[in-house]
């Protein structure tokens, strides 16, 4: 298992926890978050601590699946706040220390499958 793995792991178990502290601990100082899909950055630890800090609802998480490289981790992860539920993909990217450095995020909204294909595919 990659020192980087393990940092992501703790990562997605304090932010559950809402243990701020020890999330920060995850977090290089100079962290980015980058968020595609709005066009939204959030530079620096402090924020990027308040902005998970201040996220509205009272959300829960389960990692579905971890991808591990020693400078590079993908998550997928599944996502509840009160009825509804969400996936998210966010690539980290580690510093020398282990800490992340980078996450980036993709938010995918579920959507119909376009016609003619269903004598293809298995809905579920």
């Amino acid at each position: 298992m990659t020192e980087l793995r393990k940092t992501v792991e703790s990562f997605w178990a304090t932010a559950e926890a809402r243990d701020w502290d020890a999330f920060a601990d995850t977090l290089a100082e100079d962290v980015v978050y980058t968020l595609p899909q709005t066009r939204e950055r959030i530079s620096g630890r402090e924020r990027y601590v308040e902005f998970n800090r201040e996220y509205p609802g009272d959300w829960h998480l389960r990692i579905e699946r971890i991808v591990a490289e020693p400078e590079q981790v993908v998550t997928w992860t599944h996502f509840t706040v009160g009825l509804e539920e969400m996936y998210a993909v966010s690539f980290f990217t580690g510093d020398e220390q282990g800490r992340i450095s980078a996450v980036t995020d993709f938010w995918p909204e579920p959507y119909e499958p376009p016609a003619g294909r269903d004598h293809l595919v298995e809905r579920y």
